[in-house]
């Protein structure tokens, strides 16, 4: 066992469902097993950045009943300013990656673990080699493309949300005749819009990693026409692009810009094409938000449990995940490396072939 005594804990990229979740079973595992003190650092790295560095101790006192259920982090998190690359207000950059070091440094602490996606925890990763930080990574991501994982903390969330919006747009979309399109968050890849699709009964579901063709679309409405239904259910995810190849993102202050739009387009193209009306609904950060799910509770505990193992037994530069029915620890290095976007060739995809949902390619 590695000589510990003090630990700490940040959640950075964007938040989810799960988060509070995490905390709670590093917070149990390290005091009741280990008889460990854990520290909870503010808005990610931005925390240790902060002078004085913006942290708090955690203990056992602070979880209620009702923590496991909380959305969000209590901790606060940050998905912009790399350390390594800071924009400052005069829009020059700075490397302010020794600060981030040297406030971790000041809290006293034994080892670090970081609750982010693939690109905090690359930047975390980072850190912890130039400070010689002994580190371990826990996946959340709403979008599952985390590499090595099959599961990340806050996709199981993100998925019941959209589909419960499915579940509410189905009997007004049958009410009124209209062709309800659905438009997801997922960043690069199609897995919340792939799965809710597939829960929800969605007739059309179009993803990044599927090329389509409208007129493959309006033909499988005017199938459903010929079949008797007056509705459709369509799902498409932020980063499908255009038919010419086109992403379609908007530009928000200070941020850059994101991908949101598709689904307009998508909608307007079938009208075009098929005389349907229309109605599109984009959920955005809903799916970040509300309690968690039974799974997204589990899975968090089960991966703050096993971080706090792993720095027991001295293992660090390792990431969490989820294989085969199975908690494991993976190469962190690896797990950064591999980027888990849809299979076309995968179950799900064959499920939703298997059902007679159109993928836009047939």
């Amino acid at each position: 066992m590695a000589s510990i005594g003090r630990i700490g804990i940040l959640t950075s990229g964007g938040d989810c469902a799960g988060l509070n979740a995490v905390i709670r079973a590093v917070v149990h595992r390290a005091v009741e097993g280990y008889g460990w003190e854990v520290v909870g650092i503010h808005q990610g790295t931005a925390g240790l950045m902060a002078r004085p560095v913006e942290a708090e101790p955690l203990d056992l006192s602070l979880f209620t009943g009702a923590f496991l259920r909380m959305a969000g982090t209590i901790l606060g998190t940050t998905s912009e300013g790399d350390p390594f690359d800071f924009p400052l207000p005069d829009g020059s950059r700075i490397d302010r990656s020794d600060e981030v070091v040297e406030g971790y440094r000041s809290l006293g602490l034994d080892a670090l673990i970081g609750v982010g996606g693939d690109g905090s925890l690359a930047i975390l990763r980072r850190l912890a080699r130039q400070g010689g930080i002994d580190f371990v990574g826990i996946p959340k991501t709403i979008d599952n493309d985390v590499g090595l994982t099959e599961v990340s903390v806050g996709y199981a969330t993100a998925v019941w949300v959209a589909t419960e919006a499915l579940d509410r747009l189905m009997p007004t979309a049958a009410s009124h005749s209209r062709v309800m399109v659905l438009e997801v968050m997922g960043r690069d890849a199609g897995h919340i819009a792939l799965a809710a699709g597939i829960s929800g009964g969605a007739d059309i579901i179009l993803i990044p990693e599927i090329p389509y063709r409208m007129e493959a679309v309006a033909g499988k409405i005017e199938e459903l026409k010929e079949r008797g239904r007056n509705f459709a259910l369509v799902v498409v995810a932020e980063a499908v692009r255009t038919e010419s190849g086109v992403p379609i993102t908007r530009r928000r202050a200070g941020s850059g810009s994101r991908y949101g739009g598709i689904g307009y387009y998508v909608a307007e193209r079938i009208a075009e094409l098929t005389g349907a009306k229309t109605r599109v609904t984009v959920l955005g950060h809903l799916q970040r938000g509300g309690m968690p799910t039974p799974r997204d509770r589990l899975m968090a505990s089960v991966f703050g449990v096993y971080a706090v193992d792993l720095i027991a037994a001295g293992r660090f530069d390792r990431m969490v995940a989820w294989s085969a029915r199975q908690v494991v620890d993976v190469p962190l290095a690896d797990a950064i490396a591999s980027y888990r976007a849809v299979d076309p060739a995968g179950p799900l995809v064959h499920t939703a072939r298997g059902l007679g949902i159109c993928l836009g390619d047939l």
